[in-house]
């Protein structure tokens, strides 16, 4: 038996795993689920003092309140930022990370980062508006139907103060983890294509391709549990 921890990604909150999860429960598995502050069922204590620093916190935290030791960290999207800061401050209790159509950051990078430039200027003026970044339709995720729908209901805008904080992190112990890069492929979403190109430059990777869209805990989680039970059981 393993411990998983799932940390959502922007606009989203735990409910985004609810059909990951009971597959990785069949399989005997413990399974944290961290909901960020400012989203999901937390989306009350929104607030413009939440920066990354804050959801690194609330990964940190549920890790060792569960008392995990070697838990395989899984980080959807934006979620890819946060578990790269909360493994650094975590050490031996979490082992294996998973970076699911994640960003994934180099030591003094942020979300922003690699967007490109006509994206952060659209988010940047969203945030010095109102104060946080709006969800989009689900359609973006290459969602449709009942699918699109679920999501749409429960998405909450995201906290603008994550936007530009930097990850501080120790890159070489990072390199050493063993890492994995679910990479969805149909559609693919222009925003991650730059976390995806820095992956094929550095060494240490497994990559896995999955045919479906950004959301694929929701499109597609029969495949995407099959990628954790497989990481798990090393």
């Amino acid at each position: 038996m393993a411990d998983v921890v799932l940390v959502h990604g922007a606009w989203h909150g735990s409910w985004s795993w609810r059909r990951v999860v009971p597959l990785l429960w069949a399989a005997g598995h413990r399974v944290v689920t961290v909901t960020l502050t400012g989203l999901g069922e937390r989306a009350h204590q929104l607030s413009p003092a939440v920066t990354l620093g804050t959801h690194v916190d609330d990964v940190v935290t549920a890790v060792r309140a569960e008392e995990c030791r070697g838990a395989v960290l899984v980080g959807h999207s934006y979620g890819g930022v946060v578990v790269t800061g909360a493994a650094d401050r975590l050490g031996e209790e979490v082992g294996a990370l998973v970076y699911v159509d994640g960003v994934v950051p180099l030591p003094g990078e942020s979300w922003s980062t690699r967007n490109p430039p006509e994206v952060q200027a659209a988010r940047r003026a969203a945030i010095e508006d109102t104060g946080v970044l709006p969800a989009p339709p689900p359609a973006a995720f290459g969602l449709t139907g009942a699918d699109a729908d679920w999501v749409a209901r429960r998405q909450t805008p995201q906290p603008g103060g994550v936007y530009d904080d930097p990850v501080s992190f120790d890159l070489e112990r990072w390199l050493a983890r063993p890492r994995t890069y679910v990479d969805c492929t149909s559609p693919a979403l222009a925003t991650v294509g730059p976390a995806k190109q820095l992956v094929g430059s550095q060494p240490g990777w497994e990559v896995v391709r999955l045919e479906t869209g950004h959301d694929p805990m929701v499109s597609a989680p029969a495949e995407l549990a099959g990628v954790l039970l497989r990481v798990a059981a090393r």
